[in-house]
């Protein structure tokens, strides 16, 4: 055994021949009949000649006998025969003359389903048409029918000669019988020879022997291997080698061939078949029932007939697990069904739940608040949902929560097909929602960006000394007190324009994708400018207000407010000292206590700034009583 596989890996790295693959139709199935390289060039070349006639012959009958024509294909021609030193014989005298141009055909007839006549009946009708025909196509053509019962049937009497024909020939019409054939005929011999004695079966079987096959069905072929004088291996370890050769010889008899059908090989060691066969594996059974031998040594042959006759049966063992396995699956089924109502369509409708929940800005909630929350926001609050869908939100929930309490057992599969269709529906509805929000989250900031556009024009406004400014004249007022005047770049009036503009169309839900894009981005240069000139604004009039003051070696500020003051002592300080003192209608300064950094930047932050700052006597007083008799006003620093 071991040298028989190092010659089948020696095997494998021979090079390959590569065929065309014959095709349905006229003109491809005679062009590949012609190019076949099985086939002599002496009759390459008359098959050249005689493609437009094979085609002719090949449509009539396929046009006269419809499904049943499984396969019609151009046999080679006869070997002369040849006696045990390898010379011709001498020809027979009284043997008829063989006609040098007849072309023989083989047409594979599907019998199977026929009920309404005998098999020779059957075969006696399609023999007689299709000489007829083959006669008028082509004197030379010497056309014969077979039915596939009868071609199984050569197989179980190991008769493989037509078989090997068929694996020569050149197919111009094959529902994929003849492509099965010719490359299980072909991989066979290739295992044969270089495995010899220890294939006991080699079986062709699945969709092909079972009358399901199309023309591009898989090919399943199926080989047992005596593995009972083994003894240096481990019969695991011979099966591996073994199949990993003689998938590769599959490969090997695709390309030869150039049938590009799958080759689907299973290999039996010999105790494993026998094992299966005990314990009524279903594969095997069916295997003996549907399979057709095409290389047998009196194994698969007699199993089949015995399992015909009723003898093999499974043992009470066999039918035992098969009858508890039933149970399982059917614990299995229920556990299953209980996953996908626990887990799978809890998830399914939770998680999507909770991203809308997120995406509206709160954090998602637990699983048993998101039902309530998802409610509140989208049903009550925001009128986005309807309230159906949170009933089959929360349906979801509690069959979870049933389940796995132990409150349910078991879940139907009614029920499940249910909650699977309202869950799609609930999610393609929630993917909407989707949609919504993002369409209320754009509307909500160009209004917020529009509010505030507007706060820091009435702002710069008040600064200017326009104290009231209605939101329906804000547009008016900002092209006559800051556009006109060039304190602001009349691009900026643009810009406004058309954030108002957004405004209203929001309001009246027209607004487009592209005309809020282009209202957000204006806003934002907008913005930023207005900030700026307030900044700058705010920081002139800051200026106006500020007295600095030297006394001694130290500088002094006071910041005068509308009712208060603020002092620093010394600007140059580190500790940032911060004193506060009301400021009196005549000008003079109160007691000073003690303030901060942070009071002060709030001051001014809602100050109202006096204007002009006129320095009266009551302030030289206050200066003089904070700072000395010696303090100095310091002018345009």
């Amino acid at each position: 055994m071991a040298k028989a596989i190092k010659k089948g890996k020696k095997s494998l790295k021979s090079k390959s021949i590569k065929a065309v693959n014959p095709k349905d139709g006229a003109a491809k199935a005679a062009g590949a009949v012609a190019n076949t390289p099985n086939l002599p060039p002496e009759m390459q070349k008359k098959l050249t000649l005689l493609q437009e006639k094979l085609a002719q012959f090949k449509d009539k009958v396929v046009d006269k006998f419809g499904d049943y024509i499984v396969g019609i294909t151009v046999l080679p021609p006869e070997k002369p025969q040849v006696a045990p030193d390898g010379k011709p014989l001498p020809a027979d005298p009284k043997a008829k003359v063989k006609n040098p141009d007849e072309v023989p055909i083989l047409v594979l007839v599907d019998d199977t389903t026929s009920t309404k006549m005998t098999k020779d009946e059957l075969h006696r009708k399609f023999s007689t048409i299709i000489t007829e025909i083959a006669g008028k196509v082509d004197k030379n053509f010497k056309a014969q029918s077979m039915l596939l019962t009868d071609l199984w049937q050569n197989y179980y009497d190991a008769k493989y000669e037509i078989s090997k024909l068929i694996a020569m020939s050149a197919p111009i019409y094959d529902t994929g019988m003849l492509a099965a054939i010719r490359i299980s005929e072909i991989h066979k011999s290739m295992v044969i020879k270089k495995f010899e004695k220890y294939i006991l079966s080699y079986v062709l079987a699945g969709s092909l022997t079972q009358g399901r096959a199309t023309e591009k069905s898989d090919i399943d072929v199926w080989i047992v291997i005596d593995d009972t004088d083994v003894k240096k291996m481990s019969r695991l370890e011979l099966k591996e080698k073994l199949r990993a050769i003689i998938i590769g010889m599959g490969a090997e008899a695709g390309q030869i061939t150039g049938i590009t059908n799958k080759l689907n090989i299973q290999v039996y060691i010999l105790t494993d078949f026998w094992d299966s066969l005990k314990e009524a594996n279903p594969i095997i059974f069916t295997l003996l029932r549907d399979g057709i031998p095409m290389y047998d040594r009196g194994i698969f042959m007699p199993w089949k007939q015995l399992l015909r006759l009723g003898k093999i049966k499974p043992s009470r063992e066999a039918i035992d697990i098969f009858m508890s396995s039933g149970e399982q699956m059917q614990k299995r089924i229920q556990h299953t069904l209980r996953n996908v109502g626990m887990e799978d369509l809890f998830y399914a409708a939770l998680t999507p739940s909770q991203a809308a929940i997120m995406l509206y800005g709160l954090p998602p909630p637990t699983p048993k608040e998101t039902p309530e929350v998802l409610e509140d926001i989208f049903v009550k609050k925001e009128k986005l949902l309807e309230k159906k869908w949170i009933q089959i939100l929360k349906r979801n929930v509690q069959v979870r929560k049933d389940l796995e309490h132990g409150d349910r057992k078991t879940i139907s599969g009614t029920e499940i097909d249910k909650m699977i269709k309202e869950t799609e529906e609930f999610l393609a509805r929630i993917k909407k929602l989707f949609t919504q929000i993002e369409e209320r989250k754009d509307q909500n900031s160009l209004i917020h960006l529009h509010d505030e556009v507007v706060t820091i024009i009435r702002d710069i406004l008040k600064l200017e000394g326009v104290t009231r400014a209605k939101e329906s004249e804000i547009l008016k007022i900002f092209e006559e007190e800051l556009i006109t005047s060039g304190k602001v770049p009349a691009k900026f009036l643009r810009e406004l324009k058309e954030i108002v503009a957004a405004k209203k169309k929001t309001e009246a839900g027209k607004l487009s994708k592209s005309e809020l894009h282009k209202a957000k981005q204006g806003s934002i240069a907008l913005i930023r400018f207005l900030v700026d000139y307030l900044q700058m604004k705010r920081g002139l009039e800051l200026q106006r207000a500020k007295i600095r003051v030297k006394h001694g070696s130290k500088f002094a500020e006071i910041t005068l407010l509308e009712k208060e003051a603020f002092i620093v002592r010394d600007i140059d300080a580190r500790d940032g000292k911060i004193e506060k003192a009301s400021l009196n209608k005549d000008g003079s300064l109160g007691v000073a206590k003690k303030s901060s950094l942070e009071e002060f930047e709030k001051a001014l932050s809602g100050a109202k700034f006096p204007g002009r700052v006129f320095i009266k006597e009551p302030v030289f007083e206050a200066i003089k009583k904070h700072f000395g008799k010696e303090a100095e006003i310091l002018l345009n620093y």
